[in-house]
């Protein structure tokens, strides 16, 4: 294949935009904040978890604090009912006194486990509160970073893809001035070769596989028309001499 030695210094040109934007891709794919909002994505769902369960707590102890403290007041008023009843003195039989007398004993002794029980769930009850509060203000701190995080990604995105296009209509503009043959040729190059299609030889060397031409190369290159397009015989790219070359 030939070309005009300016086209062929083009190709160098379109290169070194394509490695640009290989590297912008890498940088938008590897930016920090991905892996950081994954984090923050991961703990703020632990914490709305951990947030309901802790709510779920504390309105169960509540209901159970309410109900105990109804049977504490159920057994108040009747062991008050029984006690006016033994100082109205209307229960003069002894039997049914001793009765009456049994029953306060023992309502007083429910009344104080009844209450014991209202003591333990209140405890309970306010350990799940400050749980509670605790969680929503990590969820709330958690959230804001994440919103803050997610806005310094969509920045950096942005930043990103317009350099992209500055950079694809950049390529776009100097790849329409290298004949079609020679640019398909670089492209299917390019795609095979990780990314480099056209390398420059500078001071013997290839600069795309960095092995340095033996002397049967040069001086194939050397006795090649400045428009025949080389190719570098270790890595098969385009081979473009500038006067660098060191030929």
């Amino acid at each position: 294949m030939n070309a005009a030695p300016a086209d062929q210094i083009r190709l160098l040109d379109v290169q070194a935009l394509d490695i640009r934007l290989s590297q912008l891709a890498h940088k938008r794919k590897t930016l920090p904040e991905h892996e950081e909002i994954q984090r923050l994505e991961a703990d703020h769902a632990q914490l709305r978890d951990l947030l309901v369960a802790a709510q779920t707590e504390e309105s169960d102890t509540a209901r159970e604090q309410t109900k105990a403290e109804q049977d504490v007041d159920q057994v108040r008023q009747r062991a008050t009912r029984d006690q006016q009843r033994l100082d109205s003195g209307a229960v003069t039989n002894p039997r049914d006194l001793e009765n009456l007398q049994s029953e306060i004993a023992s309502l007083a002794k429910r009344q104080s486990d009844l209450e014991d029980v209202v003591l333990e769930v209140m405890e309970r009850r306010e350990s799940a509160t400050g749980r509670a509060a605790e969680l929503g203000e990590r969820v709330e701190s958690v959230g804001t970073e994440l919103q803050e995080t997610t806005a310094r990604r969509d920045a950096a995105l942005a930043e990103i893809d317009a350099e992209v296009e500055s950079v694809r209509k950049e390529r776009e503009t100097i790849a329409a001035a290298v004949p079609d043959d020679l640019i398909k040729l670089y492209d299917k190059i390019r795609e095979r070769e990780g990314g480099v299609g056209a390398a420059k030889l500078f001071q013997r060397r290839c600069e795309g596989c960095r092995l340095e031409l033996n002397i049967t190369e040069l001086n194939e290159v050397r006795e090649a028309p400045a428009d025949t397009v080389v190719r570098c015989e270790n890595c098969r790219r385009i081979l473009v001499r500038t006067p660098e070359s060191g030929l």
